[in-house]
């Protein structure tokens, strides 16, 4: 069975290096971790693939990253998943989250989308809600700044020394919920 693994971000430059691209941050630093190499596909997306494991264990994996905006990754994400035949059990969503501290990680699978575009649109297109989530905390700003001005924002100086660290394990978690699974995965990184 192939899983499906989608960074929530903007395209473009100008939204790399944003909170709201956590997501596709993990999953650039995932294709280096394989020494895979993106290219584009017919579903609006640029995607990579590598297996997790070996032999009879080995499990399929499709990173992927919209080439639209983060309230329209419903349709790449669909077409992707109808093109590689995944179900909605082996999809994952990596994104910001703003209810979450820094650099904490949570997953579980499915729940309500708490305001965030990206989701909103997954679960529109897919039907259902019934997909993975890793939620990469990126906490809420100081002061009456806005959300939505605060995670189109770079990470700060004090956060940019943590943030390879918090990406890294953004990996971990991945490979852990593909290959070890939700409560083993949720028991080791849910800080």
């Amino acid at each position: 069975m192939v899983w499906l693994v989608i960074g929530l971000g903007n395209p473009g430059p100008e939204y790399a290096a944003t909170r709201h691209n956590v997501g596709q941050m993990v999953v650039d630093e995932l294709a280096k971790r394989y020494k895979v190499k993106w290219s584009a596909h017919k579903s609006r997306t640029e995607i990579a693939a590598f297996k997790i494991g070996v032999g009879d264990d080995a499990h399929s994996v499709i990173i992927a990253k919209s080439k639209s905006y983060m309230n329209e990754t419903g349709g790449p994400t669909k077409a992707l998943a109808s093109f590689y035949k995944v179900e909605p059990d082996h999809i994952i969503a990596l994104h910001d989250e703003l209810d979450i501290p820094y650099s904490a990680i949570r997953t579980k699978i499915a729940g309500g989308d708490n305001g965030h575009n990206g989701l909103k649109s997954m679960t529109s297109a897919l039907s259902t809600a019934e997909y993975f989530r890793v939620r990469l905390g990126i906490g809420r700003p100081m002061g009456s700044q806005d959300p939505g001005d605060f995670v189109l924002k770079a990470f700060s100086s004090a956060e940019k020394k943590t943030l390879p660290e918090f990406i890294d394990r953004g990996c971990d978690v991945v490979e852990s919920l593909i290959t070890k699974g939700l409560v083993e995965t949720q028991s080791r990184f849910n800080s």
